[in-house]
């Protein structure tokens, strides 16, 4: 940990302390700080920012922490602390909003379904607000889009990863001969091949619905997808402009 960078330090202490402090109020603190669909009641504007230090799990925070730590501090040390944090944040908030978007979709593709058949916007975001959903929807309604509509509305995102996905993209940039590899890929792969893949993966399981790739479910695909693709744009855009860290200090 002697080579981690001062922001990079202090992105890692912040996650830490809401970490614990999620242990300590439990339930609380997602409602007040994780990411809800807009239409829902318990959205408020900062979760937008407040999300990205939440984590659901020691397993989801430890991965995302060494990530940024093992990532992060190689652009901040090039970068500087202000661009580092600058192109972080950016790149949470754009996982963000492709998430939401992507929900957004799902909820009125169910929701005009619903409504076209005799139901009510109202009547359909009261029994939402509620926690509860009508047995009725699911006859009207396939599966995945049940599914879609009632996790738009009803689930939250917390987490780095969208972030950590900008962050990773932004380092195939800078490193492409790099070489990378996960636990259960014993051959090293180049960043410029490992990044691409990782991200399609993701996609892929995001449109399909399927788990992760660590196993589990309930992982919020397009915002890993969304924070990759800020992170490829910022990346394009700055490369293209010459954009270097003395523009920074």
């Amino acid at each position: 940990m002697r080579n981690v960078t001062e922001t990079v330090k202090q992105l890692l202490i912040i996650n830490v302390l809401f970490f614990i402090g999620t242990l300590i109020s439990g339930d609380v603190a997602y409602k007040f700080l994780a990411l809800y669909f807009p239409e829902n009641p318990d959205f408020h504007a900062w979760q937008t920012i407040s999300h990205m230090f939440m984590h659901g799990g020691y397993m989801h925070i430890f991965f995302n922490m060494f990530a940024l730590y093992s990532f992060g501090s190689a652009l901040e040390h090039f970068w500087g602390g202000k661009k580092f944090l600058f192109f972080y944040i950016s790149c949470g908030l754009g996982a963000a909003a492709v998430n939401t978007a992507i929900n957004y979709y799902y909820f009125q593709d169910g929701l005009n379904t619903l409504v076209a058949n005799g139901f009510h916007k109202a009547e359909i975001l009261e029994v939402l607000n509620q926690g509860k959903i009508n047995t009725q929807w699911q006859e009207l309604l396939s599966v995945s889009d049940f599914k879609n509509l009632t996790s738009a509305y009803l689930g939250s995102v917390v987490g780095a990863s969208g972030a950590i996905y900008g962050t990773i993209v932004a380092f195939a940039f800078m490193f492409p001969n790099a070489e990378l590899a996960l636990m259960f890929i014993p051959v090293p792969i180049k960043a410029k091949y490992f990044v691409p893949g990782l991200v399609l993966i993701d996609f892929y399981l995001g449109v399909s619905g399927g788990e992760s790739i660590f196993g589990g479910g309930g992982i919020a695909h397009f915002a890993h997808v969304g924070g990759a693709l800020f992170g490829f744009i910022i990346m394009w855009y700055w490369k293209k402009n010459q954009f270097n860290s003395n523009r920074w200090n």
